[in-house]
C-alpha cells in the first residue's frame, strides 16, 4: 500500500511543501570536513588515490572506504505512479524524493532518486544493471505489471546486491504479518485457509506468493481479476497470472467469496459487496486494500459481519497496512550484513517479526498519539507507522534471516550490539514529533493565531487546517486578512474564522473581564477599551481567557518580551508553576534542551530546579531519558565565583526530591557534553553526555540559544513557553511558517503551554 497517510490539504499547500526552502525534499551533504586544503587534498586528489588502490585489491573494502554500504537507489520509469497511472519518469521524481526521505527518516538509509526514461523491460535492466557498482541496494518502484516481473527478476539474478519492487514485496510484507495475527486471533492455521484475491497486478501476486511461502496451500487460494476467477484452463492468462490458476468451478467473485476465510483486496473501490461479506466462513478476515478507497469499508463490513477483521491501507481505519512499516527496515537490515539479495526467508522474517511486535504492549508515546486502543486485538494486528521498535525488531529480524540463509557478507557477531546500535541511529525526537501531528489530528483544537494579516502567521494558519490539526482563529482587520487568503490562493477564505476587534461582539464580555482582573493594578476602564480594542496579543489572550480557542500563538510582529508583557494581562502562570522558554536543538541522532531560554533573567535556586524538572518532563515526552546538567562558566568549583549558589542550591533541592532522572552540576558545556573531558570527573551522577541543559541566567541562556539557530545547521524547535494556566507559544520574529505551525500543534498537543 501508500506510505501515505489520510491527511488533508490542498493542491496549493502541496505544491508550496515541494517549492518552499529550496525545490524538492533531498539534498546531498558531505560527510566529513571539508574546512582545509588538507581536508580538500584527502577528500579527493591526491588522498583519494589511497581508497581507490585499496578498492581495486579488494572490491570488499568500497563498504569501509565509501557510502555504497548505507546507498540504496530508488529507481522507477513512471509507468504506474501511486494511483495515477503511466505520467511517464520525469512526472515520477517527487514520488522517487518522497521514498528517499522515508528511508533516511525511518531507518537512517542514505538514497538518491534516479528516474529512467524508457518503457522497454530490456533498456531498463540494462541501465540499473550498468549503476550496480554505485548502491548498496536498489529499491524499484511504479513500475507496471507485467514488466516489473520481469525487470525484478532479471535484475535479481545479476546482480549481487539486494534488489526489491517494494510495491510488491511491502504491501506483501506488511498484510502477510496481518493475517499472521488475524489467523491468532480466530485460531486458523495458515495451511488450512480458504483465501480470496481479488486483483492479479504486482502486489496481488506478491501477496499470494508470501502467503504460500508461508504454508498457505495453493489449492486453497482463488484469484480473480477483472475478469473473474482464474482458473485452469482459462484462455488468454499470462505466465505470472497463470502460476496461481488453480482447478474450480467458481467464476465470480461472489462465488469463491462464499465459505472463504481470507479476503485480499489489491484492486478497486467498491468491488466487495455486503453480500459477498455475509456469505464468508464464521471471523472472516477481510484485508481490503485498493488506495485511496478500498473494496469495502470497514463500517461497511462490520455492519454484515460484526465479527470480521478488517484493515485497508488507510490511516483513518484500524489495521492500515502500510509500506512504510517495512520497506526502510528490510534495507536496514539487509545493508548491515551487505546481503546480496532480499530472499522469501527474509521478507518472512520481516513479516513475522512485524505480526510480533503487534503482540507486545505498544509504548505511551505511540498510544497516545493514535488515540485508539493499541491493545493487541482485533482492531490493532498490525503494529503503528510510527512505533519507534520497528527498527530494531524488523531490521535485527532480516539480518538474522540473511545471516541464516547464506546471503550474508557481513555477519554479525554480537546482535545484543547490534540492536543497541539501531536504536541510536535515529534520534526518537521526530518519532516524537510525529506522533504529537498525529494526537493533534485525532484530537482537533481551535488555536488563535493573533498576527493572521502576517503573511508567515497566515500560512502557517492555513497549513493547521488543511492538514487537519483544527481550526485557526485568526485575528485581523477582517478584509486584509480575507485580501491575504486570497492571494495566498485560498479557495474559501470567507470559511476562515475572524476575529475583528473594531467590530467584535465579544468586545464587551472582554472589556467587563479584564477591567475586573486589572482595576487594582492601576487600569481604568478606558485603558481596558484601549487595550482591548488596540491591542492584538491582549484581545486574541482574551479569546482564550473566555473559552473561544484552546492556544494562542503570537510573536511575530513584536519581541517576545514585549509580547510576553502584553499577554501576562490577560493570562497567569499555572498554579505553582513558573513560566519559562525552551529551545529544543534537533540534530541527526540527537536532540538538546535548552531552558531558561526566554523569560527569567537572574532564577533562584528553587526557579532552576523548577525549570530542570519541567523540561526533564518535555524530553522524556519528547521520547529521550533525561540527562541534565546545570551550566556554567566553572566546573565543580573550577573556577570559582560568586554566581554559583544558585546552582549549587538547586542541585541539593533535586538531590532532596530523588527526581528520578539523572541530573548534575555546576559543570562547563564540555564537561557536560563531551565524553572525553567528562571522562576526568569519574564522580559525575551523569551516565552519558547530557541532553538537558539548564542555564544559569537569561543572558547566557538567550545567546546561547540564539547563536545555535544562527550558526550551528540544526533544526532549532522554540522558544517554547511553558508553565502558563493556558498554551500559549510566542515565536521567534524570523520563524518561518512551519515554524510556527510546529508550535502551534505543540501548544495543541500539550506538550508546550
Amino acid at each position: 500500500m501508500s506510505e501515505e497517510s489520510n491527511v488533508r490539504f490542498t493542491e496549493r499547500e502541496a505544491l508550496f511543501y515541494h517549492n518552499t526552502i529550496r525545490p524538492g525534499k533531498i539534498e546531498i551533504i558531505a560527510s566529513k570536513p571539508m574546512a582545509t586544503q588538507r581536508d580538500l587534498s584527502l577528500a579527493y586528489s591526491p588522498g583519494v588515490a589511497v581508497p581507490v588502490r585499496a578498492i581495486a585489491d579488494d572490491p570488499a573494502t568500497a563498504y569501509d572506504y565509501t557510502a555504497r554500504g548505507n546507498l540504496v537507489a530508488v529507481i522507477s520509469n513512471g509507468t504506474a505512479i501511486l494511483g495515477l497511472g503511466n505520467l511517464g519518469a520525469l512526472a515520477s521524481k517527487p514520488v522517487m524524493e518522497g521514498k528517499a526521505v522515508l528511508f533516511k527518516r525511518f531507518a537512517d538509509v542514505d538514497s538518491i532518486d534516479i528516474e529512467l526514461a524508457t518503457e522497454d523491460p530490456q533498456a531498463f535492466i540494462e541501465a540499473v544493471a550498468l549503476m550496480e557498482p554505485s548502491f548498496g541496494g536498489i529499491n524499484l518502484e511504479d513500475i507496471k505489471a507485467p514488466e516489473c516481473f520481469i525487470i525484478e527478476q532479471a535484475l535479481k539474478e545479476r546482480l549481487k546486491i539486494p534488489v526489491m519492487h517494494d510495491d510488491q514485496h511491502g504491501t506483501a510484507i506488511i498484510s502477510a504479518a496481518g493475517l499472521l495475527n488475524a489467523c491468532h486471533l480466530t485460531g486458523r492455521k495458515l495451511e488450512d485457509v480458504k483465501v480470496v484475491v481479488n486483483g492479479a497486478g504486482a502486489a496481488a501476486i506478491a501477496c499470494t506468493a508470501l502467503i504460500k511461502a508461508m504454508g498457505v496451500r495453493h489449492d486453497n487460494v482463488i484469484m480473480c481479476d477483472t475478469k473473474g476467477v482464474i482458473y485452469r484452463g482459462r484462455e488468454n492468462v499470462d505466465q505470472f497470472k497463470s502460476a496461481h490458476a488453480v482447478t474450480t468451478d467458481k467464476r465470480t467473485l461472489a462465488e469463491a467469496m462464499e465459505g472463504a476465510d481470507i479476503f485480499l483486496g489489491l484492486s478497486v473501490k467498491g468491488a466487495v459487496t455486503q453480500d459477498m461479506v455475509r456469505s464468508m466462513a464464521p471471523q472472516p478476515i477481510i484485508f481490503a486494500m485498493a488506495n485511496p478507497d478500498p473494496e469495502i469499508t470497514p463500517p461497511e463490513a462490520k455492519a454484515v459481519r460484526p465479527d470480521a477483521i478488517v484493515a485497508t491501507g488507510r490511516s483513518d481505519y484500524p489495521n492500515q497496512v502500510n509500506n512504510v512499516l517495512g520497506f526502510p527496515f528490510i534495507f536496514r537490515g539487509a545493508l548491515d550484513v551487505q546481503a546480496t539479495a532480499i530472499n522469501e526467508e527474509m521478507k518472512i522474517a520481516a513479516a513475522t517479526a512485524i505480526a510480533e511486535l503487534a503482540r507486545e504492549p505498544v509504548p505511551e508515546e505511540v498510544a497516545a498519539a493514535y488515540g485508539r486502543n493499541h491493545t493487541f486485538g482485533l482492531d490493532y494486528i498490525i503494529p503503528a507507522p510510527f512505533d519507534p521498535r520497528l527498527m530494531e525488531v524488523v531490521s535485527s529480524a532480516v539480518a538474522r534471516a540473511a545471516m541464516e540463509t547464506g546471503v550474508a557478507q557481513k555477519p554479525i557477531e554480537d546482535f545484543d550490539a547490534y540492536r543497541n546500535s539501531l536504536k541510536a541511529r535515529l534520534n526518537p525526537t521526530t518519532a516524537a514529533l510525529t506522533n504529537v501531528y498525529a494526537l493533534v489530528r485525532e484530537n482537533p483544537k481551535r488555536v488563535v493565531f493573533a498576527e493572521a494579516e502576517n503573511e508567515v502567521v497566515l500560512r502557517a494558519a492555513i497549513q493547521f487546517r488543511d492538514f487537519g490539526y483544527g481550526t485557526p482563529v485568526l485575528v485581523g482587520r477582517t478584509q486584509p486578512v480575507l485580501d491575504k487568503l486570497n492571494e495566498l490562493g485560498v479557495a474559501d477564505p470567507e470559511s476562515y474564522e475572524i476575529h475583528n476587534s473594531n467590530v467584535s461582539p465579544l468586545v464587551p464580555d472582554m472589556v467587563a473581564y479584564l477591567y475586573q482582573r486589572l482595576q487594582r493594578r492601576g487600569f481604568l476602564e478606558r485603558d481596558v477599551k484601549r487595550m482591548v480594542n488596540q491591542d492584538r496579543n491582549v484581545f486574541a489572550s482574551l479569546l482564550v481567557a473566555l473559552g473561544h480557542g484552546d492556544a494562542m500563538i503570537s510573536g511575530m510582529t513584536r519581541t517576545f518580551s514585549q509580547t510576553m508583557k502584553e499577554v501576562r494581562q490577560v493570562l497567569d502562570p499555572k498554579p505553582g508553576h513558573l513560566p519559562f522558554g525552551i529551545h529544543m536543538m534537533v540534530a541527526k541522532n540527537y536532540t538538546v534542551f535548552l531552558a531558561d531560554t526566554t523569560v527569567n533573567e537572574r532564577p533562584s535556586a528553587e526557579d532552576l530546579a523548577h525549570i530542570a524538572t519541567e523540561t526533564a518532563a518535555v524530553a522524556r515526552r519528547m521520547g529521550h531519558e533525561p540527562r541534565v546538567a546545570f551550566l556554567s562558566f566553572s566546573t565543580f568549583g573550577n573556577p570559582s565565583g560568586k554566581w554559583l549558589d544558585s546552582i549549587r542550591g538547586a542541585v541539593a533541592i533535586l538531590d532532596a526530591q530523588d527526581p528520578g532522572f539523572e541530573y548534575e552540576g555546576e559543570m562547563a558545556p564540555d564537561a557536560a557534553l563531551n565524553p572525553k573531558v567528562m571522562a576526568n570527573y569519574p564522580f559525575s551522577r551523569l551516565s552519558g553526555p547530557a541532553n538537558v541543559l539548564i542555564m544559569p541566567g537569561l543572558q547566557s541562556a538567550n545567546i546561547s540559544a540564539k547563536l545555535l539557530r544562527e550558526l550551528a545547521g540544526n533544526a532549532v524547535i522554540g522558544p517554547m513557553l511553558l508553565g502558563m494556566e493556558k498554551p500559549v507559544q510566542i515565536a521567534a520574529m524570523t520563524s518561518i511558517a512551519p515554524d510556527i505551525l510546529t508550535l502551534a500543534v505543540l501548544a495543541a498537543a500539550g506538550i508546550a503551554g
